[in-house]
Parts: C-alpha cells; structure tokens; sequence
C-alpha cells in the first residue's frame, strides 16, 4: 500500500492514494468546478448543463 505526504500550510498530511482520492483530491476538485460555476452564473454568463456536456453526433 502507498503512503506518501502533503504539506499543506504548516501541517504534514499523510494519505493512502485511494484516501487521497476519495477524501481530499476529488472533494476539491468538485468545490472549485461548482464555485467557478457559481461565479460565472452571478456574473451573467449563460452556462448550463450541455457546456460540459460532450457534444453528441
């Protein structure tokens, strides 16, 4: 099994990968797509659903 260490701020963060995934990567990852959507929304832009949608033949 992998460990390894993040430094985030002062602090020492060790996670085994798939709890880095699952409980640290992807959480943040999804905060900062939802909150860039919710900046762009408030700033008028019109972006929904199909924008991140891959086009279909």
């Amino acid at each position: 099994m992998a460990y390894f260490t993040l430094k985030v701020g002062p602090n020492d963060m060790t996670f085994k990968g798939s709890d880095y995934l699952l409980h640290f990567a992807l959480p943040n990852f999804y905060f900062h797509c939802a909150t860039a959507y919710a900046i762009l929304r408030h700033n008028g832009v019109e972006i929904g659903k199909r924008d991140f949608m891959r086009r279909i033949a």
